[in-house]
């Protein structure tokens, strides 16, 4: 008797929580390959998409709007290690690899193209890498290993998150019914930041703008959140990310609106002044989702 191949078992899995009424983590297939940087542009003044493609990224997977893959780069001697394969996993080598993770923004499953929009900002070692990159280069990637499948079926949505955030959120608009309801706040500088979103038609987009006040500073996102209100009785799927500290206190009100755990997802992408936030590792954390960092 031969083997059961269970490549392919997360599919069916994704099928079913999308049939269902609530959210829940699906882990796919874990693979590291090597793509070829295909180019980049800048999207608004805050986000740098990078285009990767290359023979190494064709069979690439991607289901959820929150899924994320690790750039994975030389360490400090100049030396790139690489996890291996493992069966459906990847076994790491310690100390870990020098990586940053990103949102995956798009999947051309055709011609194989990943993008990935990097929030840029200065010392990031992600984003500095990223402006510098040229087509033709290649760098290695691992995952994505799960996604958070959401099932179409709640009556509103709501979304909110920061600029590292945004290429999430704008996924989740493209992805969502037309017939979707809800909304999503985006913390940003100010105008130059926004970029063009696919709402649909229901949904009401408010882009926040902090102005002088740092990233990962103030109460400005908490607060619009904080705020909504939906008619009772209604099933509304709560998604947050962007700084953990910013975002900490929208953990407390999920809890006092009595949401279940499937209907409501908050992440910690990085942390004002940490270099390299895990949020996995963070005593703050609620949940076993991969968290980001400060290049997300």
């Amino acid at each position: 008797m031969g083997r059961e191949d269970h490549r392919h078992r997360h599919l069916d899995r994704i099928a079913e929580v999308r049939a269902g009424s609530s959210a829940e983590k699906v882990p796919y297939p874990i693979g590291i390959r090597e793509t070829e940087v295909l180019g980049s542009r800048m999207i608004g003044s805050g986000l740098l998409r990078l285009t990767l493609g290359g023979p190494g990224a064709l069979g690439f997977q991607a289901h959820a709007p929150d899924e994320h893959v690790k750039l994975i780069f030389p360490d400090a001697g100049g030396v790139l290690r690489l996890p291996e394969p493992n069966g459906l996993m990847l076994r790491w080598p310690r100390p870990a690899p020098v990586s940053r993770e990103y949102t995956v923004r798009r999947h051309d499953p055709v011609t194989g193209e990943i993008d990935l929009d990097i929030a840029l900002h200065p010392g990031g070692l992600g984003s500095d890498w990223a402006l510098t990159v040229r087509p033709g280069e290649r760098v290695h990637v691992a995952g994505p290993p799960g996604g958070r499948i959401v099932p179409p079926s709640y009556d509103r949505y709501l979304l909110a998150g920061d600029l590292t955030a945004l290429p999430a959120i704008a996924r989740w608009l493209e992805e969502l019914p037309r017939t979707a309801a809800g909304w999503a706040f985006i913390e940003v500088a100010d105008v130059t930041e926004q970029i063009e979103l696919a709402a649909p038609e229901r949904f009401e987009v408010h882009w926040l703008h902090r102005g002088e006040l740092p990233a990962g500073t103030g109460g400005l996102l908490a607060e619009a959140v904080r705020a909504v209100r939906w008619p009772a009785g209604e099933r509304v799927h709560v998604w947050v990310a962007g700084e953990a500290g910013q975002i900490k206190p929208l953990r407390g009100w999920v809890r006092e609106l009595g949401l279940a755990k499937g209907d409501h997802d908050i992440t910690g992408y990085w942390k004002y002044g940490v270099a390299d936030f895990d949020e996995e590792h963070d005593h703050e954390h609620d949940h076993t989702a991969a968290a980001g960092n400060e290049d997300r």
